[in-house]
Formats: structure tokens, sequence, C-alpha cells
């Protein structure tokens, strides 16, 4: 009888589940809180998710979309909801923390998320899983981290395919960091 994977805070599964983990937690962080611990919840969990998702966009998307059956549709269907979050991500991170209109969109942009990672955890993460030895997992965990370290840390809408983001991610990345730098109080 084969033995159940193992996963590991080193697995590729674990890593992307923690992390939707540490958005729940930032969303609810910085709709609880106001003044500049709600400007700075918001921060981090924008830079969060602009380096969580470019990473599965470069890593896990491309491989689910090989591998599992019906990968195709699976990953477009994340794709397609990346997109819409992405695209609400950049309008709330053009706002001020006080706009009225902040927390509502919030709240939307909360819900979409999610929604969105229960649907990767479920349809291609856990599938992963079975289609995937614990050293390729932990492979791909490498692989997600690397592409974190140098991911942009703001929504760039347009950005979902892996192919979009190794040709435009660089100069957005470091656009990016640079902004966080001047940005910072």
């Amino acid at each position: 009888m084969a033995q159940a994977p193992t996963l590991t805070k080193n697995d590729v599964i674990d890593l992307l589940v923690a992390q939707h983990a540490q958005i729940r937690d930032l969303f609810a962080e910085t709709l609880e809180s106001t003044g500049d611990r709600r400007k700075d919840a918001f921060r981090r969990l924008v830079r969060l998710l602009a380096v969580h998702e470019t990473a599965e966009e470069e890593i896990v998307h491309p491989v689910a979309r090989r591998s599992l059956p019906g990968g195709e549709g699976i990953v477009d269907d994340r794709l397609r909801e990346e997109r819409e979050a992405k695209e609400l991500l950049a309008e709330l991170d053009g706002m001020d923390v006080h706009d009225p209109q902040f927390l509502p969109k919030l709240d939307k942009l909360r819900i979409a998320v999610l929604t969105h990672a229960r649907s990767e955890e479920r349809y291609e993460f856990y599938r992963l899983v079975a289609e995937f030895s614990d050293t390729q997992r932990a492979a791909m965990a490498r692989a997600v981290k690397a592409a974190e370290a140098t991911a942009p840390t703001h929504p760039h809408p347009g950005t979902e395919s892996a192919t979009a983001n190794v040709l435009v991610g660089p100069l957005a990345s470091m656009v990016d960091r640079i902004r966080d730098i001047i940005r910072k109080d």
C-alpha cells in the first residue's frame, strides 16, 4: 500500500497554503485597524498578494497546466480570477485608506481573493500533491521562493502568464521596489 505524501514547510503546497492563511490574517488586520496601522497592514497585504500571485503564475500554474488532467481549464479559471483581483487591488493600491470607498472595496477584494484561494487549494494544489513526489514539491517550493524574491511588490493587471511575468516582471519589480523605498515614512 502506498504511503500518503508527507507535507512539510519545504513543500510548495504547504508554503502556498500558509501564505493563504497570512493573506486572510492581513485582510482581517487591515479591516479591523485604523490610521497608520491600517496603512501598514494594507501595504504588507499588497506586497504579499503581489509576490504570491507572481510566483504562482511563474511556477505553479504552468506545472498544473501541463500535468493535471483538465489542467488547461483549471489554470485558465484561476488566471481569470487573479486578473480580476489584481485590477481591484491596483485600484485600492492607489487609494487612501481613509477614503470612504476603501473598506467596501477592500471587503469585495477579500471575498474574491479568499474564494480564489479556496479554488486553488481544491482544484489545483491538492491535486499536485498526488502528481508530484516530496522531492519535486520541495524543488517547486525553492523555485517559488526564488520567484517571490524578485517579484513585483504591487499589482500589475495583465501579467497573469509566466511569459508576461518574465518579460515585464524584472522592470516592474525594480520600479515597485524603488517606489516602496520612497514611500516609507
